[in-house]
């Protein structure tokens, strides 16, 4: 079990008893996990203790601990609390973990502040509109956080290649039923095969890719529709996507299954490395290969970039 005393610590958030909890609260020093590499981002209602207590048993590589969206308002000082025992309960992690805290002017600047000392290792922050936002994020978070951003109003969509103000800026997330509502767009609107989405899809990836930020896929709330969800994967992977965000186990397991590595293409891609460099002693930088036909250095460059 995570989080010790969860008999104790459920009486005191069904009692909505703070002074309880807040007894079983002390910071730890965390190691900071800076993996950049996971593909199935676990949304995690961080009331829920008992979802908290599976998580190192759940099969993936990152966990977004979710204050804001799902989380009543009275709940929210429970569910703060509980994040910050989760943090002390995990002192080192495989998994990447990740708070969702509410927008900086609704409760969220003040979340940061008290989860510094706890240190997650990214602070995820919703309604972000300028660039000016992404700088106050940055000013309120320990040095040592990355700070992600949901995608997900007009602003940011319209500035999206000024919000890299920071190296510590390192993922955005699209949030794609909040940035229609926004722009007064129909939910009807998200499917596979229109071309909006795709449009949608390729400047979100190519504005982040451009600028060295991780770009992940927007959550697929109807979690029981496995063929629907495989849909989407299908499109996001051949957009370039190599993250979508998750809400259950069995999203998590579609993702890493269709988004995961490629074994085939590892081996092609180190084939083509051995070869090029091979021939390249030799003065040779542009070749026929029996296997994969002419090959020379932007093709090496490319398999390169997929081993990185």
């Amino acid at each position: 079990m995570l989080i010790r005393d969860a008999n104790i610590i459920q009486e005191a958030i069904d009692s909505q008893n703070l002074d309880v909890l807040d007894e079983f609260i002390f910071p730890k020093k965390r190691t900071i996990n800076r993996r950049s590499d996971f593909k199935s981002p676990l949304m995690l209602s961080a009331h829920n203790l008992k979802h908290l207590n599976k998580i190192p048993d759940l099969a993936t590589d990152a966990i977004i601990l979710n204050l804001e969206d799902g989380v009543s308002a009275e709940m929210k000082p429970y569910a703060l609390r509980l994040v910050m025992l989760t943090l002390s309960a995990l002192a080192e992690s495989d998994k990447k973990i990740i708070v969702r805290v509410n927008a900086l002017d609704e409760g969220g600047a003040d979340e940061i502040e008290l989860l510094n000392s706890f240190r997650p290792d990214a602070i995820r922050v919703p309604k972000i509109k300028t660039p000016a936002d992404v700088s106050r994020a940055l000013e309120l978070c320990d040095s040592e956080i990355e700070l992600h951003l949901s995608i997900e109003t007009k602003e940011a969509w319209l500035n999206l290649s000024e919000l890299k103000v920071s190296e510590r800026v390192t993922t955005f997330y699209l949030g794609i039923l909040d940035l229609f509502a926004d722009m007064s767009l129909s939910q009807e609107l998200i499917q596979v095969d229109n071309p909006l989405i795709h449009h949608i899809f390729s400047h979100f990836i190519l504005t982040s890719k451009s600028l060295d930020v991780k770009p992940v896929s927007f959550v697929y709330q109807d979690y029981r529709d496995e063929t629907g969800f495989q849909a989407w994967l299908e499109l996001e992977k051949k957009m370039g996507f190599d993250a979508k965000g998750c809400i259950s186990p069995k999203q998590v397991e579609q993702v890493q299954a269709t988004l995961g590595i490629d074994d085939a293409a590892i081996k092609r891609a180190q084939y083509i490395i051995d070869r090029f460099e091979e021939e390249r002693e030799k003065g040779v930088t542009g070749f026929s290969d029996d296997q994969y036909g002419f090959i020379d250095e932007p093709i090496y460059k490319g398999a390169l970039a997929l081993l990185k």
